[in-house]
């Protein structure tokens, strides 16, 4: 009788490296167990049903405690960057929470992926705090393996969007000295490699390892070398010293989808060397034969991944901002006070998979449906007060997962065929969403159930025609005073944004309905 495979805890599985590492774990035979304070992001990843699910929250003893029973091999994916000014205080409590209760529910080892320290620098808050986590975990009596990674090269990255936009967008730019900062970047690929070779090193193993791929260079010689990979033009690059960090993330956050309060953090932790100084791994984890992946090939790899629309996960995954989803108004749980509802519903001339095609698509490259150069206006001025405004895209043009980015969206709610549910990410006197959803009420749905047709869509008696209520809602609570301004100044506007948005949604289900009709259908053969 085969002995049962070894149950590994992932957390941090809804972020940009633990969503990446489940499938590489089950692949290798292990059980796994998916941590996430919001376990419905998790549904509809291709693994979801191979694997356990635990809700918890690391600051959470009881929770975690529960979450890290029985588990042999737990990785500490979790961090706080980008979340504000007491971030490393969170991530050094988060930490000794995890190291004790791992300690405690008899973990055999803990796997953590951390940032590159040089010993001879003074390191940026975010390394700092980093090398902190990784100390407090060597520490806690459970063996564990800290990685000390520089800058990870794969398509979803923070640090690879931040240098593609970069690269791509400014032919020519004034940059401040950091691009000097000599870095040894690593492929997602190999850094995946090692975090599932880590789950099997000998028990009395307990110290950290520099990971880095095999070329060494500066961050401009990085961008060079990247627009040679995407066939661009070689860039006019001048460095400065006047551009300070806090500069250089503003400056960030208007070029690249990256947010300033994730940029800073970036930006600073750009200004210390990141090269490995040790290969020890090597000894407990063999290079591949053909050795470790080249830059110019991480770049290739995840230029492909971009370009096919393949990329599993991105650093919008997990929401950077720290805030747990607040309940929507309408639910058990909602607090009461005010709320504005602007609430739309008609009937469309097309089906419910058209409808819904149409809807799952909004966003990114299609756009809203409505007013685009408002929209951009709006994204900008977003953008220059911090938050996301429209850079962010989304992860797949036509799919959608609880957790992902939309624009200045986050995805709440995802039912197949029934209902998308937003929450906005943009900077607002208050909280926001938007509700797009397909069918109708229960009484209509009864009385069309009566009738034979489907709880989404009825018949036109007149035309004949096949119809489907489409059923817009955007509900706003607002905070304090500005709130209530802010709503009142911008509903003029609700008619040409909401109103227009609904009939355009409209169109495009038709009109994809129209097409599917008109391609022929194939013979089949004999």
């Amino acid at each position: 009788m085969h002995a049962e495979a070894p149950l590994c805890l992932v957390t941090g599985s809804t972020g940009y490296i633990g969503g990446r590492l489940v499938p590489e774990l089950l692949t290798a035979g292990y059980r796994v167990r998916a941590m996430a304070r919001t376990p419905s992001k998790l549904r509809g990843r291709d693994w979801f049903g191979q694997v356990e699910v635990a809700e918890a929250d690391a600051q959470d003893a009881e929770a975690l405690r529960t979450a890290l029973t029985g588990v042999d091999i737990a990785y500490y994916l979790l961090h706080s960057i980008g979340t504000g000014k007491g971030f490393a205080a969170t991530e050094l409590h988060t930490a000794q929470n995890f190291a004790d209760e791992a300690k405690r529910a008899g973990v055999q080892r803990i796997v953590y992926l951390g940032g590159l320290d040089p010993q001879a620098e003074r390191l940026s808050k975010h390394l700092a705090s980093r090398a902190e986590v990784g100390r407090v975990l060597l520490e806690s009596g459970v063996p564990t393996v800290v990685l000390r990674a520089g800058v990870v090269i794969g398509s979803g990255s923070a640090s690879f969007e931040m240098l593609r936009y970069l690269t791509e967008r400014l032919p020519v730019m004034v940059t401040p000295r950091w691009v000097n900062t000599r870095i040894q970047p690593i492929a997602v690929r190999d850094v995946l490699r090692y975090l599932v070779a880590c789950a099997a090193l000998p028990h009395d193993v307990n110290r950290g390892f520099d990971i880095g791929g095999p070329n060494t260079m500066t961050y401009l010689e990085m961008m060079q070398r990247f627009a040679a990979v995407s066939g661009l033009r070689r860039r006019r690059i001048l460095p400065v010293p006047v551009l300070s960090p806090s500069l250089s993330s503003h400056w960030v956050n208007v070029v690249t989808p990256v947010p300033r309060a994730l940029a800073r953090p970036l930006v600073e932790s750009l200004k210390n060397t990141a090269v490995a100084e040790e290969h020890d791994i090597a000894a407990y984890v063999p290079d591949p034969p053909g050795g470790l992946i080249s830059y110019e090939r991480a770049v290739e790899l995840a230029l492909t991944k971009i370009q096919t629309l393949d990329v599993p996960t991105t650093w919008s995954s997990a929401s950077t901002r720290g805030a747990p989803s607040e309940p929507l108004p309408s639910d058990p749980d909602w607090a009461g006070g005010s709320l504005y509802v602007d609430e739309r519903e008609q009937e469309v001339g097309a089906s419910p998979a058209a409808l819904w095609a149409v809807i799952e698509g909004i966003g990114g490259k299609r756009g809203w449906y409505s007013f685009p150069l408002g929209w951009r206006v709006r994204g900008w001025l977003d953008r220059l007060t911090g938050g996301p405004g429209l850079a962010r895209g989304r992860r797949d043009p036509d799919r959608l997962l609880p957790g992902d980015t939309l624009d200045w969206w986050r995805v709440e709610a995802v039912e197949p065929l029934k209902l998308l549910r937003l929450r906005a990410e943009m900077r607002l006197p208050g909280l926001a969403w938007l509700e797009l959803s397909v069918g109708s009420d229960d009484v209509h749905q009864q009385d069309e159930l009566s009738s034979g047709a489907s709880e989404s869509a009825h018949f036109d008696g007149a035309s004949g025609q096949e119809t489907t209520r489409l059923r817009q809602r955007a509900l706003f609570h607002p905070r304090g005073i500005a709130g209530h301004v802010y709503w009142w100044g911008v509903w003029p506007f609700h008619g040409i944004v909401f109103g227009s948005m609904q009939r355009n949604i409209a169109k495009a289900a038709q009109s994809l309905d129209a097409s599917r009709e008109s391609q022929p259908t194939p013979r089949r053969p004999g």
